[in-house]
């Protein structure tokens, strides 16, 4: 839809002070695409974006691997708003805080006067904004916005001291969320820090760090995988639940997953997975896709299933075998031309040396581990608590796109 003129509307939530009607208009008559260019030898890692280094869902910007060799890129000042334009269903944009340069296919807004550059970029950083840019997209595997199309897009906006309300709830709102975010940064790396002191260092055969009552202990034995696990084949079983391996989760239940999965459902294409068993992708385990059952269950035929043997906390092993120098040890024995092809078969998974503590030990570094998930889990349900609020809140304080577009 193009609009030639100005409209008038009104949000559904309002500071008291407030009952003027909002302006209807254009983006591109009420902030600039900036087209101004730096010389690249005159920025850093630290102020180079380009959509690589853009984090999708609004989530900012990390610092650039490399910069290009020679050229030039688009400038951008403090409060700018940058919209990558690649794939833009990625939602990668970002307000800027410092002066940089961007690649080209980053667009650079700059908010005129008639609309303050806290509050523009509150106007863009929406759901809203992201569809209106789709429409326009070309392209199939890495789709591009039409410039002209995002020119066009409606921004509504009241008097200044309006948006600076707004500007000033929903920067206080960010401040909280980039805090909680914070926390569930140092939970993870308070993880990250104990995985590397509770587990053996290349070529060491006791960890950094022991609890009290295993500092005694004699050093970590190695055993072949297949002392510690068998390989289950069982069929599955008629009223078992199916359960899926994932990247992050683990082994989840297939119905909680938002993707469409192929997996049979009848139980004689299935496997039986009991309580406590690891179940691997083959394909993926490499990656670290891998997890332990809750419950009895049925897994795809395309997945491994680990029996533990006598001795064995199947906890501990998962957290083991997402340690990048055991996702080495699982590559190296994973069998294919290419890794994308890759699979690891029991019969190579079973050659593989493992340190084996004792099951106490185990039991109680998995136990500290898992404690640690739990934290970070409730923490990591507080943050998309709030992201979900903002996000409720920004829709209610500006005019809904379909009372814009009426």
């Amino acid at each position: 839809m193009r609009y030639d003129k100005k409209g008038a509307v009104m949000p559904k939530l309002r500071f008291p002070e407030f009952r003027e009607e909002w302006i209807v208009e254009k983006l591109s008559d009420v902030a600039d695409f900036v087209n101004e260019r730096i010389s690249i030898d005159r920025i850093g890692l630290n102020d180079y974006v380009s959509t690589e280094n853009m984090l999708p869902d609004f989530g900012g910007v990390t610092t650039a691997s490399r910069l290009p060799a020679t050229g030039s890129a688009t400038r951008f000042r403090p409060n700018d708003v940058l919209v990558s334009n690649i794939r833009p269903y990625l939602k990668k944009v970002w307000v800027s805080d410092r002066d940089g340069g961007a690649s080209n296919d980053v667009i650079v807004i700059r908010a005129k006067p008639t609309i303050l550059g806290d509050f523009l970029p509150f106007a863009l950083k929406t759901h809203s904004f992201i569809d209106h840019v789709m429409k326009g997209a070309k392209g199939v595997k890495m789709p591009r916005g039409d410039i002209q199309l995002m020119r066009e897009y409606p921004v509504s906006h009241p008097s200044h001291s309006e948006q600076r309300r707004i500007a000033e709830c929903l920067t206080s709102l960010d401040e909280v969320i980039a805090a909680q975010g914070q926390k569930v940064k140092a939970l993870k790396d308070q993880k990250k820090g104990l995985l590397q002191q509770l587990f053996p260092r290349e070529g060491q055969t006791v960890p950094c760090l022991r609890f009290p009552e295993f500092r005694n202990h004699l050093a970590w034995e190695e055993k072949p995988a297949s002392q510690l696990f068998a390989n289950r084949t069982q069929q599955g079983e008629e009223g078992l639940p199916i359960y899926s391996v994932t990247m992050t989760n683990g082994l989840v239940k297939r119905s909680s997953l938002e993707r469409s999965v192929d997996d049979i459902a009848e139980a004689d294409g299935n496997k039986t997975s009991f309580q406590n068993d690891i179940v691997y992708n083959m394909m993926r385990m490499w990656q670290g896709a891998s997890g332990v059952a809750v419950e009895d269950c049925m897994v795809s035929p395309a997945y491994v299933v680990l029996a533990p043997q006598a001795g064995v906390h199947s906890q501990f092993f998962a957290f083991l075998f997402k340690l990048p120098k055991y996702l080495r040890v699982l590559t190296s024995h994973s069998q294919g031309l290419t890794k994308d092809r890759l699979r690891l078969y029991y019969k190579d998974f079973a050659c593989i040396l493992l340190p084996s503590p004792h099951i106490r030990e185990q039991e109680a570094i998995a136990n500290l581990l898992a404690s640690i998930d739990r934290l970070i889990a409730v923490e990591i349900a507080q943050l998309e608590a709030l992201k979900t609020h903002k996000t409720g809140l920004t829709q209610h304080l500006f005019p809904s796109p379909e009372v814009v577009a009426a």
